[in-house]
């Protein structure tokens, strides 16, 4: 009787696994599919003619028309929609560039590995200066060490990230020569030195709200009673801090970073123009300028694709790291 009611129990597990992984698909699907047509709609409604943009300010409304043929725009915003939509799920695509005539997704790929990078590099070093922080405030409580890491974020939260992009280019590149001014350097080294100063301008953006969480997390786990029975039992603090307090402290904190990453992916577009970084932020902005509809909307779309991914993933792991949190998706 007890192994029916185990594998019943597994079963159970089992089933509610596989419904929460279809919901959360299901949501990642609609979550793409509103950026879709949100993007769609919204650069259209902004003022502006493609056409006028590429044949200049003075050219003649025969032109203009014949333009406008050319690009599909003298459709209906209905029609053009369906287009949009069939090329999008038959090539994968968005269409070709209004002003280069390239396809979006091949633009957007030779400027991703840069801008993935500058991203990778933002996290890496904010979760480990988070941790730090964190675990020194938390062991140091209401110490002169724990008040100077809490007011950290507090001053630093209202800092708009270009202006620290700015200062940081004063300070390390101007004034000590330690970093380029902008750009990016050749071969893997040259790069990760260049986008030293962009990766630590975006993690500072994220760094006050996961300290200020995950030591939160560490002060309410170190007052737990297991704790207490870890120390009685005479096991080293550093045993537990990083071995019992840490895991059981990191969860909210991890899920504060998948829900940030939008913030995280928004911000570096626009330290890559404080850098002149040629990667997808600068296609972007160079895009809007242009009205170049087909580029703004692959990169909306793969954008909110990447956030939509890594989300699941984070969510995923949060499962993996405590089995808890599924009643509570």
């Amino acid at each position: 009787m007890m192994k029916s009611n185990s594998s019943l129990t597994g079963r159970t597990g089992g089933n509610a696994s596989h419904k929460w992984l279809l919901i959360a698909l299901v949501r990642a699907l609609a979550v793409i599919l509103c950026v879709m047509t949100a993007v769609f709609f919204i650069i259209r409604i902004v003022p502006g003619d493609p056409a006028k943009m590429i044949l200049g300010e003075y050219s003649t409304p025969e032109a203009l028309e014949s333009m406008h043929h050319t690009l599909g725009l003298d459709l209906s915003l209905w029609d053009q929609f369906l287009r949009f939509v069939k090329t999008l799920f038959t090539q994968g695509d968005t269409g070709n560039s209004i002003v280069t005539g390239t396809s979006a997704r091949e633009l957007i790929a030779q400027r991703a590995p840069i801008t993935l990078l500058l991203i990778l590099m933002a996290c890496v070093l904010a979760i480990i200066v988070a941790l730090l922080l964190a675990t020194l405030a938390a062991t140091h409580k209401d110490k002169l060490l724990d008040h100077l890491i809490r007011i950290f974020p507090a001053i630093t939260l209202g800092m708009p990230i270009f202006w620290v992009g700015i200062l940081l280019i004063l300070l390390f590149s101007v004034r000590l020569g330690w970093f380029p001014v902008g750009g990016v350097g050749e071969g893997w080294l040259g790069a990760l030195h260049s986008l030293a100063l962009p990766a630590i301008t975006v993690a500072f953006s994220q760094i006050p709200t996961l300290v200020r969480s995950l030591r939160a997390q560490m002060l309410e786990v170190l007052e737990s009673d297991f704790v207490v029975t870890l120390r009685a039992a005479g096991i080293p603090g550093r045993v537990i801090l990083f071995k019992h307090v840490l895991r059981n402290s990191a969860l909210p904190t991890l899920m504060l970073l998948g829900v940030n990453i939008s913030y995280l992916i928004g911000g570096t577009l626009v330290v890559e123009q404080v850098f002149g970084i040629k990667g997808i932020g600068s296609l972007l902005f160079t895009s809007i300028s242009k009205r170049d509809f087909p580029v703004i909307q692959g990169i909306a779309l793969y954008c909110a694709l990447s956030v939509v991914i890594i989300s699941l993933l984070i969510e995923i792991i949060s499962w993996w790291l405590d089995p808890r949190t599924k009643g509570k998706q």
